[in-house]
Parts: C-alpha cells; sequence; structure tokens
C-alpha cells in the first residue's frame, strides 16, 4: 500500500486540546503502554474526523493495524463525547444572545433503501437528523443528539425540549417553515401560494436573518466525515458531540 503525508487546517490548539484530554484518560485508566504516543493518537483521531480517512489508510500511515486504529479513535470520541455540554448547560450561554437560529442538517449514512427509518422524504436520501443552535451571526451553538432522518425536524427539536428550553428562557427564535406550529418562541415564515404584500416582506427579512443559520451546518460539514457517515448509527450522536467540543476548544 502507498503511504502519502497529508495536511489538514486544523491548529496547534487542537491538537494540544485532545491530546491533554487523552493525557487524562490515559492515567485513569492507569495505562503504561501504546503502539502510539499520545500526541500521535490524538492526530490520528485528527485525520479520521477532519479528512474523513478510513481506517486501512489511517493504519498504512501510522503504522499499526486497524484494530490498533480502530480502538484509539473510538477512545478519543468518547473522551470528547463526554466533555460534550447538555442542551441545560449550554443554554447558560445561549440566554445572553439577542436571539438564535434554529435549523436542522441530515447527515447522510451508509444504508441500503430496506432501512426505512433512516430515509428522508425531504432529502431523498439516508441520513440521521442533527438540530442546529446558532448565534445572530450563525456561529454554532449546539447541536442535538441525531435521530433516524425520516423524523421530522418540529419532532426532533421536540423530542431534545429545546423548544421548551426556548420558551422557558424567553428567547426568540428564527426557523424554517418545517418549525410550522412550534409556538410562540420560534418565528417562522408565512405560508401559501398568495400571501398579501407584506407578508411577502415579512418572509423576505426572516430568510436573510435566517440563511446566516447555514454557516453553522458548513461548519458540521468541515469535519468531512459527517458528510458521508458509515459506522453504526449508534456512534454518530457522539462523534456530533466530539465535533462540538473540538469546534469549542478552548485556547
Amino acid at each position: 500500500m502507498l503511504v502519502y503525508p497529508f495536511s489538514t487546517d486544523l491548529s496547534t490548539r487542537t491538537l494540544r486540546f485532545l491530546a491533554g484530554q487523552l493525557t487524562a484518560r490515559h492515567r485513569d485508566i492507569g495505562t503504561r503502554w501504546r503502539r502510539l504516543p499520545v500526541a500521535r493518537q490524538a492526530l490520528l483521531a485528527l485525520a479520521h474526523l477532519r479528512c474523513g480517512d478510513a481506517y486501512a489508510q489511517l493504519a498504512a500511515g501510522f503504522g499499526i493495524g486497524i484494530a490498533t486504529v480502530y480502538r484509539y479513535i473510538r477512545e478519543a470520541i468518547e473522551v470528547l463525547a463526554a466533555l460534550a455540554p447538555t442542551l441545560t448547560e449550554a443554554m447558560k450561554t445561549i440566554r445572553t444572545k439577542a436571539f438564535v437560529i434554529l435549523d436542522g442538517t441530515l447527515l447522510p449514512i451508509d444504508r441500503i433503501t430496506a432501512d426505512t427509518p433512516y430515509y428522508s422524504g425531504k432529502h431523498k436520501r439516508h441520513g440521521m437528523n442533527v438540530q442546529v443552535l446558532t448565534d445572530p451571526f450563525g456561529r454554532l451553538l449546539w447541536a442535538s443528539p441525531a435521530l433516524p432522518g425520516s423524523t421530522h425536524d418540529l419532532t426532533v427539536a421536540r423530542q431534545h425540549g429545546i423548544i421548551d428550553a426556548l420558551a422557558a428562557a424567553g428567547l426568540k427564535c428564527w426557523a424554517d417553515k418545517a418549525y410550522q406550529g412550534a409556538g410562540r418562541p420560534v418565528r417562522v415564515p408565512f405560508r401559501g401560494p398568495r400571501l398579501k404584500q407584506w407578508k411577502r416582506r415579512h418572509n423576505t427579512t426572516h430568510a436573510k436573518i435566517r440563511c446566516l443559520g447555514e454557516r453553522a451546518m458548513a461548519t458540521l460539514k468541515g469535519w468531512r466525515l459527517l458528510r458521508k457517515l458509515r459506522c453504526s448509527t449508534n456512534r454518530i450522536t457522539d462523534i456530533v458531540k466530539a465535533v462540538l467540543v473540538l469546534h469549542h476548544a478552548p485556547a
């Protein structure tokens, strides 16, 4: 197998952060020796998450077995996921914002047609539904656990308690037509084929505000692993949490 060097747009700050968390993990479980030093394990996990490199590629590049790659990456993801804030914890920051933008995205997965619960009729593909909250500038604040892609955006938001949390905090929220009927805290555009002129103007202004939330989607999809997930659907929530923690990693 040919081995090639790779580069990533992540900073050394991110590498040091993950390496520090893995060092603490190894200390807690009493690890004495590893095939890779902690910094290399952190780099291995970041290469997988950011670049989406397959286990076989990483095994060849780092000179270790595929099974070892799997264990090291899974350990790193579990360590990061444990640091992810819950919605209640994230609301401490979200409450300081003038308003938030709520939107959902589909993370594509490798599934066959028979897997109906994961098929999104809206996107015409299989995936997992993740809800995202952003600040008024489209910066990612929080991402929800993943649910099967066939689940409606409003249903997912309600199941995760997002609507209730926004109402309790008295926060204004901008969202698209999928959240029609969410209640007072969520502002959605008017629907219908023949809208009055003032309603069309309202929808135009609403779209200009809400479209900034697409920046958070680009932030998530910047981690190439999330563009096509081939792992068990039970692990996708932890992967999303790990990405969220790395995005907000302290300097």
